[in-house]
């Protein structure tokens, strides 16, 4: 199949995998009652039609920040949760809860996203010309700091009511979202698309080298804001709206590459769609598990992507040994 056929597809399994994510839940919801004057329409209007255009909007912003993470890093286990760009991210809305600042119009996700691109261009910072092992490290670092900022944030929370609440915020889930919170984070979250799909060409150009880039004429440290304000927008904005949800924009970038080629401008719609598709099928099955609750995203998709990870690097080592 060719690549416009593959697209094809995985437009229709995004498509499926939103009416799933529409109907599925402890009580189904079928389309003949979306429009009805009923219990079931109005849990559809008010709860599961905006969670399910989050569980679209922010799967796709996880999957392509990690497809142009990786293709810009030339590291195939870049990520924004692996990088600490979320984790930097929601040390930022930890911070806005805590002060207050969430109260404010967009203040709790302008936090979150100076948090995210911050995290970046300190990683660019203290990992340069130290290799892919070495971003990985770098990542590392940033992900424990803003881990131990957070935990210390928690730990002077004014009441346990207010630690409850940011606990409970950081676990990553879209329960309980309205349609004003997709109004808020939608316009951030495409902007910051906007800007990565725009870096199609300079990561193509990127597979040369950096000297190759630059004799291309791409303006690597253009390059370099346009990546940083893209992801800072795209993964602050879903983060703040989400909590952390991690190890999308790992998994499918790998996945879509061998359908697709190593080619890093082909792979970013294509992962933008796959990650929608694996947010929207991962929130469904999470909401049909038995128990009277139901389990958080952001542990779901952890569990998921910590074994993902694992494998990746151990066929990173064997490859380099």
């Amino acid at each position: 199949m060719n690549n416009r056929g593959l697209t094809s597809l995985l437009l229709l399994l995004t498509l499926a995998a939103f009416l799933l994510s529409l109907m599925a839940g402890k009580v189904w919801i079928w389309p003949s009652s979306w429009a009805a004057d009923s219990a079931d329409g109005w849990i559809f209007l008010e709860l599961r039609l905006p969670r399910a255009l989050l569980g679209l909007c922010i799967g796709a912003v996880l999957g392509l920040s990690g497809a142009v993470l990786q293709g810009y890093l030339r590291n195939p286990l870049a990520d924004p949760t692996v990088l600490g760009v979320s984790a930097s991210a929601a040390l930022g809305g930890v911070g806005a809860i805590y002060l207050g600042l969430n109260l404010l119009p967009f203040g709790l996700f302008a936090c979150a996203m100076l948090g995210a691109g911050s995290s970046i261009l300190l990683l660019l910072a203290i990992s340069r010309n130290g290799g892919p092992i070495g971003f990985i490290l770098g990542g590392m670092v940033l992900s424990t700091l803003a881990g131990a900022l957070t935990a210390f944030i928690i730990s002077i929370a004014p009441n346990p009511f207010a630690a409850s609440e940011i606990i409970n915020w950081l676990m990553g889930a879209l329960t309980d979202r309205l349609m004003v919170d997709v109004a808020t984070a939608l316009p951030f979250m495409a902007l910051g698309v906007a800007l990565l799909l725009s870096t199609g060409r300079a990561l193509d150009a990127l597979t040369l080298g950096e000297n190759g880039a630059r004799s291309l004429g791409i303006n690597l440290f253009r390059l370099q804001w346009i990546i940083v304000l893209g992801v800072g927008l795209a993964v602050g904005a879903s983060v703040a709206v989400s909590g952390v949800v991690g190890f999308v924009g790992l998994i499918v970038p790998h996945l879509i590459r061998a359908l697709y080629g190593e080619q890093p401008s082909k792979i970013l719609l294509p992962s933008a769609l796959g990650g929608a598709i694996l947010t929207l099928t991962a929130d469904s099955l999470v909401r049909l598990l038995p128990g009277p609750s139901e389990v958080r995203l952001g542990i779901a998709m952890a569990v998921l992507g910590a074994p993902f990870f694992l494998l990746l690097l151990l066929r990173y080592r064997r490859g380099n040994a």
